[in-house]
């Protein structure tokens, strides 16, 4: 993990083509604007691991409900 320290309104580059910008800092918070293309995808983590456990539980669907579908 690559830890940087940066000031209001400063900003880090990642790549060619996405900028993380600090905001505003508060007590325990701090506000980060995110400018990056439409096509990259940008979730907060417990959304991310949300949408990563419903596509597992997708996948896992079970063959008998695929043969009823096959079977219509």
């Amino acid at each position: 993990m690559l830890a940087l320290s940066r000031k209001l309104q400063e900003s880090v580059i990642i790549g060619d083509n996405i900028e993380i910008t600090v905001l505003s800092i508060s007590k325990d918070q701090v506000k980060i604007g995110i400018n990056a293309p439409k096509s990259v995808s940008i979730h907060r983590k417990e959304i991310y691991l949300q949408i990563q456990e419903e596509n597992q539980q997708a996948a896992q669907m079970d063959n008998t409900a695929i043969e009823k579908l096959n079977n219509l």
